[in-house]
């Protein structure tokens, strides 16, 4: 094995990180340093340290990164309108660059020469870590046990959880969710169990943030959100921080039955895999931001920024986001969000984000007295449209011609 001294794992505490653990002390005979991110899953954190205690580590990392998260790196993609094929919001993969991030300045701090997570072989998220490692600590060494091991089930887990004397709580058989779920304050996500047949419809019981749109409650939620330079900063003038702003917009989202997605999405590493999203926040912050970019974003700009969303949206989902070309691309849209102030008001029922409204004090590009269908007053002169429609069929005209029409 590669001299290893020391390692810097990504750790939960639950069954995985836990055998983990053990492994990298059993084949790397090297110390290592557990750190957990708190990017807003919900759950308690405290536990996965005194797991760690219990196995003997000296360094342990509990960092809270909920701030960072939505400031740095939910609030940059949302500033793009960012959905991949079509769908999905990237909850999980604008997560992981914030984990790669800390993971390699605990490595920094602690002296260790590598680093470790418990992404499997076929997904994507080893290779957004890893691409995040190399692209912010070229030389670090990277353990991903499951290409290494051969614990290729739960069943091989378990037993070697039970021969090295590792407490696995609620992982009994029966017990905790049946499917893979992965958490933060953007979203939740839902794999395995009976989603892995495409023809088996989800169930009720998986969803845990929000009710079903057919009960939820009948009267609608009207909300206002301000943006200043493209990101949400008030919710009903109140104005939060970026955490607090995301996880309020969770909680009214959820209560109206917003956010759920059951999609079939293609793999980086080449295989499509059919996973359920709640991001009810997201959903909304998506509507809405769409929404006050369409007064103060000049048409071409508009166009412009949509037509390189796609490209930004698989560069974060295939975990290019510390790349000079993502970065590049962020100051694009960045440099177009210095307009983008207003307020939006939405209504939230059943399932649905209605705009009902959009306004900007100082940067609205909307003229009521060129737009109007009444008497414009000579804003407008409807004669010059027709030079501009002869200029635009030009080509089509002689076209036409070369035909014979």
């Amino acid at each position: 094995m590669t001299d290893v001294k020391k390692v810097v794992l990504a750790y939960s505490g639950g069954l995985d990180t836990s055998v983990i653990l053990q492994w990298l002390r059993d084949t790397y005979n090297c110390e290592v340093v557990t750190f957990t991110a708190d990017l807003g899953q919900g759950e308690e954190l405290e536990p996965a340290r005194k797991k760690a205690q219990d196995f003997g580590v000296r360094e342990i990392y509990i960092d809270d990164l909920r701030e960072e998260f939505v400031r740095d790196f939910v609030f940059p993609m949302f500033r793009a309108n960012t959905i991949y094929e079509g769908e999905y919001l990237l909850g999980t993969s604008i997560a992981r660059p914030l984990i790669a991030k800390r993971q390699i300045e605990i490595a920094r701090e602690t002296g260790a020469d590598a680093v470790c997570h418990g992404a499997t072989g076929k997904g994507n998220d080893q290779v957004r870590f890893e691409l995040g490692y190399y692209g912010l600590e070229p030389n670090i060494k990277v353990i991903a046990p499951w290409r290494e091991w051969d614990l290729m089930s739960r069943e091989k887990l378990l037993a070697y959880a039970e021969q090295h004397g590792i407490p696995i709580e609620g992982k009994q058989e029966g017990g905790g969710s049946p499917y893979s779920m992965d958490a933060n304050l953007l979203h939740i996500s839902y794999e395995g169990g009976v989603l892995e047949d495409p023809w088996t419809p989800n169930e009720e019981s998986m969803w845990r943030w929000s009710v079903s749109p057919e009960n939820a409650p009948d009267t609608p939620t009207i909300i206002d959100i301000d943006f200043e330079k493209g990101d949400p900063v008030a919710i009903n003038g109140e104005r939060i921080g970026p955490a607090e702003l995301l996880s309020r917009l969770n909680r009214l989202g959820g209560d109206n039955g917003i956010g759920r997605i059951d999609i079939v999405e293609n793999r980086y590493v080449g295989m499509k895999s059919r996973g359920c999203y709640e991001t009810p926040g997201g959903t909304i912050l998506l509507r809405a931001h769409r929404a006050i970019e369409s007064i103060t974003l000049d048409r071409e700009t508009a166009h412009l920024k949509d037509s390189v969303m796609p490209r930004y949206a698989e560069m974060i989902y295939n975990g290019y986001w510390w790349s000079p070309e993502r970065q590049a691309m962020q100051a694009l849209i960045d440099e177009t969000q210095a307009t983008v102030n207003g307020t939006v008001r939405l209504k939230l029922y059943k399932g649905n984000v209605e705009v009902m409204g959009r306004h900007s004090d100082t940067d609205s590009l909307f003229d009521a007295a060129i737009a109007t269908f009444e008497d414009d007053a000579g804003a407008y002169d409807q004669k010059d449209a027709a030079g501009f429609i002869r200029l635009n069929a030009l080509r089509l005209r002689l076209a036409a011609k070369r035909r014979g029409g």
